[in-house]
């Protein structure tokens, strides 16, 4: 059954009025990070100009239910994905620094809490106790091959809205091992992105070899984050990392991320949470319902991007 787009969005917007989020603002004494959001497909920056948005493709595969099936020729298909890159960024006042921490192996699952920058004399917390900020999130350890860390839940999220606002397909990836893997490219940079040396340096040079206790099942602590000035993505060929269109009627739709949905991570700005592309399918033999297979998959053009916008129609 379809959800409602606008519903899901009410829902979101009501969750979010209700819990109190601290602002980066001198009543507060604190730095807050500011994530945003880039174009489906648009790897590596915010800006997400139509021509850069190449990092997707459409992928024929023969299980459906493979968290990251080979592509096979369209005759061989019983599915068809459209896989694409996510990308989000940090440009705000402080860093996006999270700990997670369990008590013993026995819990499958770490709670995480936000450390936030303070404006005064520049120090951030050092560990899961001194963080000052619970989340509604936690953390698992992934096993699967591609993986073997721990993952951050439900960061960001993805979905194909139709032009009536109908949620058509939904993501099935929900885990982030989150780092400094590339820098933004703006031309004009966040005040405070970190250098070789000041306050912020160290954490940097974590972030950036950040592999989320890779290999390490029976760890009790996690560090996950982005530091100002740099993002972290996913690419398109990881697992999960794709919208399974098999059944979804040729038309225009459009495709959104949505990084801190649920702003259980205090930000100075959620305008920017969420981008999109407008796109189009096309099945060259009418409408899809495959029963086994189709001799010819999906043509998807990406029409126009979305920086910033939950809507590309």
């Amino acid at each position: 059954m379809f959800k409602k787009y606008f519903a899901l969005a009410a829902v979101a917007l009501a969750a979010a009025t209700t819990m109190p989020v601290p602002r980066s603002d001198a009543s507060t004494n604190l730095l807050l990070p500011d994530l945003r959001q880039a174009p489906p497909g648009c790897a590596g920056g915010f800006a997400g100009a139509l021509p850069d948005c190449a990092a997707w493709d459409v992928c024929p595969v023969v299980d459906p239910a493979a968290p990251n099936g080979r592509c096979v020729p369209s005759t061989a298909a019983k599915a068809f994905r459209i896989r694409f890159t996510s990308s989000e960024e940090n440009v705000g006042d402080g860093p996006l620094l999270l700990y997670g921490r369990r008590n013993d192996v026995k819990q499958p699952r770490m709670s995480v809490r936000q450390a936030l920058r303070d404006a005064k004399d520049g120090s951030i917390p050092a560990d899961y106790a001194a963080a000052q900020r619970p989340t509604r999130t936690f953390t698992y350890y992934e096993p699967a091959m591609a993986h073997q860390h721990w993952h951050l839940m439900n960061f960001e999220h993805f979905s194909l809205i139709s032009k009536k606002g109908d949620v058509v397909v939904t993501d099935r990836k929900n885990g982030f091992c989150l780092g400094d893997r590339f820098p933004i490219a703006d031309t004009v940079k966040p005040a405070r992105v970190p250098g070789a040396t000041g306050p912020d340096a160290e954490l940097a040079r974590r972030l950036r070899a950040n592999n989320c206790r890779h290999h390490e099942p029976d760890a009790l602590d996690v560090l996950e984050g982005i530091s100002v000035g740099y993002g972290d993505d996913y690419k398109y060929d990881v697992d999960f990392q794709w919208l399974d269109i098999t059944h979804v009627p040729s038309g225009r739709y459009t495709l959104v991320n949505t990084v801190n949905g649920d702003r259980t991570l205090a930000e100075k700005n959620y305008a920017n949470n969420s981008s999109s592309v407008a796109l189009s399918i096309e099945w060259p033999d009418g409408s899809p319902g495959l029963t086994g297979v189709l001799p010819r998959g999906p043509v998807v053009k990406f029409l126009r991007s979305c920086p910033g916008q939950a809507h590309c129609d």
